[in-house]
């Protein structure tokens, strides 16, 4: 087993440079931006269509009231994320472009969402047809930003752009700059609209839609569902956030497939595909990734190893609510070799499990997003529309994960008694003790701590607050997600990278060296260390403030 956790580990290089690709970083990172979007409008949906579940109907003019905020926001999630991403990527492209040159991200994020319309939406009379505005367009999304910001980049890298005499203001010779890069992309996209249309008689949406079906039919399968959520874990397991690389490949089928749920309900038809969001957030990522929720129980109230089961009752709340960093790197979970198999497997075989409640049994699908900090049971029983047979699965899956990670949880807790009986507990973070504070360095300094999703960097965030306040310093700790950071950051004296985003750090200095402002990434047993003890954390930032980083 230790052999092949180290040939995964020698592999760990390559896989950083996957999830630093800047094209699924873009994605993601645009997905971050959209994600109000997202969780507003399921509101709505589940305002409109929850009480259905108790025989209660509104009237029609109250539905439509209801879903009039969705169809306008979720509606357009396409348009939104053909922006976004695009945005993203051409902040990507600016780390690499000269300071005096950058290309407009704004003005690309608006040629992207133009191209995307020009692409992927039909004429109507007096408007548009919405069908690829939304989810159904994210793949187009995606493409169009991709061309649309390297079409840019070609043009501004290669100063061909209208210049204007030196006297003209600044915001107007912008304007001008982006008018030959904006013209070209969009006029080139309504060639392409042109010809295709006519060569296909449909739009480009449309036509990547029908290519890509059987991908979504077979990622749907019981082995396209073992190698997708199989390989989030693996990821993990050797420090890398999974969702980072495999999120972005998939993100479009989640979209896709839960707005077909949805209709496929509203029908009074079986909601039957199961690549959701839902599906990563409370069922293979049961308590996080590697499903860890039932190992954090049993290591808090089963465990007989005192460090053991005080880490387990001290990650129980963040793990309930889908943080399971303090598990992960606090046990550790991630490279030890006692957990690798149940860490892969949990996820697969919950999510077969879910497939069976769903194709032999009769459970719908999910057929609404929920924000993805709520307790896996409950979002489970939520998300697939409060059935009854929802609620037996959740507690099946904790049965089952239970199964899978309890013959582990013995050995393990077996070894960690015997070096307790040894040797005893050793204390993290010494070397942060011994650091004296000066208040003074911190006064109205501002942190921010960045995570994947923004709840594993409440956690240090807190803690900081928590020491400024009984130090009476006028610190400000806030938390974020990576992604969403770009344009905030500008603000903040010092960026610390949770470990789940560690793999970003090189991207994330080119910025902070710009804006001559410092950043950190931190390790995953440390990180977990200095959430706990807000002393020690509020030490590690002024030592990282003083330049001794």
């Amino acid at each position: 087993m230790n052999k092949l956790i180290q040939s995964i580990e020698k592999m760990k290089p390559y896989f950083d440079a996957i999830a630093r690709n800047r094209y699924l970083k873009a994605i993601k990172e645009g997905f971050v931006s959209a994600m109000p979007i997202v969780l507003f409008s399921s509101i709505f949906m589940l305002l409109a269509y929850v009480p259905n579940i108790f025989g209660f109907y509104w009237s029609k003019t109250v539905e439509a009231f209801l879903l009039k905020p969705y169809n306008y926001s979720m509606g357009i999630l396409g348009l939104v994320v053909a922006g976004t991403t695009c945005y993203h990527l051409t902040k990507s492209f600016n780390r690499d472009m000269p300071v005096d040159n950058q290309i407009n991200a704004i003005s690309t994020m608006m040629c992207s969402m133009i191209g995307f319309m020009v692409v992927a939406v039909d004429s109507i009379k007096d408007g548009f047809a919405s069908g690829y505005m939304g989810s159904k367009g994210l793949l187009t999304a995606f493409l169009v930003a991709f061309f649309t910001a390297n079409l840019y980049k070609f043009f501004i890298k290669r100063n061909i752009t209208i210049k204007m005499p030196d006297a003209v203001p600044p915001n107007i010779s912008q304007t001008f700059k982006d008018v030959i890069p904006f013209g070209a992309c969009v006029l080139l996209l309504t060639i392409f609209d042109f010809f295709f249309r006519k060569q296909f008689d449909m739009c480009f949406a449309q036509a990547v839609i029908q290519v890509f079906q059987p991908l979504f039919t077979a990622a749907d399968g019981y082995v396209g569902l073992a190698i997708i959520y199989g390989a989030m874990a693996m990821f993990w397991f050797v420090g890398i956030q999974g969702p980072a690389i495999v999120e972005p490949a998939v993100a479009a089928i989640y979209y896709v497939n839960i707005a077909n749920n949805l209709q496929l309900y509203q029908a009074g038809d079986h909601a039957a595909n199961i690549l959701t969001p839902g599906v990563q957030q409370f069922v293979a990522t049961f308590g996080g990734t590697g499903a860890t929720l039932m190992i954090t129980l049993m290591f808090a109230f089963l465990a007989k190893s005192k460090e053991l089961r005080a880490i387990g009752r001290a990650s129980s709340v963040p793990v309930l609510f889908g943080v399971n960093e303090p598990i992960l790197f606090g046990a550790p979970l991630i490279l030890n070799p006692v957990f690798f198999v149940p860490f892969i497997c949990a996820p697969i075989l919950n999510v077969w499990l879910f497939k069976i409640f769903v194709d032999y049994i009769g459970m719908n699908s999910f057929l609404y997003i929920l924000p993805w900090t709520t307790p896996g049971p409950l979002g489970l029983f939520l998300g697939c529309g409060m059935a009854l047979k929802a609620a037996i699965l959740a507690i099946a899956l904790l049965v089952l994960d239970f199964v899978v990670y309890y013959p582990f949880f013995k050995v393990y807790d077996h070894e960690k008694c015997e070096e307790e009986k040894e040797k005893g507990l050793e204390e993290v973070g010494s070397e942060e003790q011994q650091i004296e504070v000066d208040a003074d360095t911190l006064k109205s300094k501002r942190i921010l701590v960045l995570c994947a999703g923004g709840g594993t960097s409440g956690l240090l965030a807190n803690a900081l607050k928590k020491a400024a306040e009984e130090k009476n310093i006028p610190l400000i700790a806030a938390a974020g997600a990576y992604g969403a950071h770009t344009d905030i950051m500008q603000d903040y004296d010092l960026v610390v990278l949770a470990p789940q985003v560690a793999a970003f750090y090189e991207n994330l200095k080119k910025d902070t060296d710009r804006l001559g402002i410092k950043c950190v990434a931190c390790e995953g047993k440390q990180y977990i260390a200095l959430t706990r003890d807000p002393d020690a954390a509020i030490k590690f930032v002024f030592k990282i403030l003083e330049g001794d980083n």
